[in-house]
């Protein structure tokens, strides 16, 4: 303790917070990445660990900010089930970017705390995925394939509470969809649109 800090009473400062580590406490994470099991981890362990607080420390809600390109569909779904079963209502905002899996992960944030920039970017399309090998290995990677495109319909209706005709027809057909802020607030993957100037 320096003679200044004694004289004035107070305690000695620590060590200078991280970046980011301010946001951690206040319940903020910012995903500006594709998604991938890398990428989506620390947000998965984010979740969990605040849901492990003891009550008084627990926040009484997370905001993840969604800046993203899209990537994997099955680490979009791990990401997502841990933040429907989180006891602590996350909010999501889009800023930038939100294509592909940042749309299906955006829209899976409590209704009526998804909230969008006017200057934000929303791409929805129809489940993609690469694949080689023989052709008996194709042919079982179909099913993963149509079962993948199944759980985005249901998840989009369940998100949307729109029809699965409507969801094929306007956000899901067979070309890419670019949307606005006011579109994806009319088709309810958004609650609303802050202006931020």
């Amino acid at each position: 303790m320096t003679k200044e800090t004694k004289a004035a009473g107070k305690p000695p400062a620590g060590p200078p917070m991280q970046p980011g580590q301010m946001m951690w406490e206040a319940g903020i994470y910012y995903m500006a990445d594709g998604f991938t099991y890398e990428s989506t981890k620390p947000i998965v362990n984010w979740i969990i660990e605040k849901n492990l607080l003891p009550s008084k420390e627990r926040p009484k809600e997370l905001t993840l900010i969604i800046n993203s390109p899209g990537g994997s569909v099955h680490a979009a779904f791990a990401l997502i089930d841990t933040m429907k079963g989180s006891a602590i209502p996350i909010k999501t905002v889009g800023l930038g970017l939100i294509a592909s899996c940042g749309v299906l992960t955006f829209m899976a944030g409590k209704k009526g705390k998804r909230i969008l920039t006017p200057n934000t970017s929303i791409l929805s399309h129809q489940y993609s995925w690469g694949s080689g090998g023989k052709e008996h290995e194709l042919f079982a990677r179909v099913r993963e394939f149509e079962l993948s495109s199944e759980r985005m319909i249901e998840h989009y209706k369940k998100c949307t509470g729109l029809k699965e005709k409507v969801i094929r027809e306007i956000l899901l057909p067979a070309q890419d969809v670019w949307l606005s802020a006011e579109e994806a607030v009319k088709y309810n993957i958004a609650d609303e649109i802050k202006s931020v100037y």
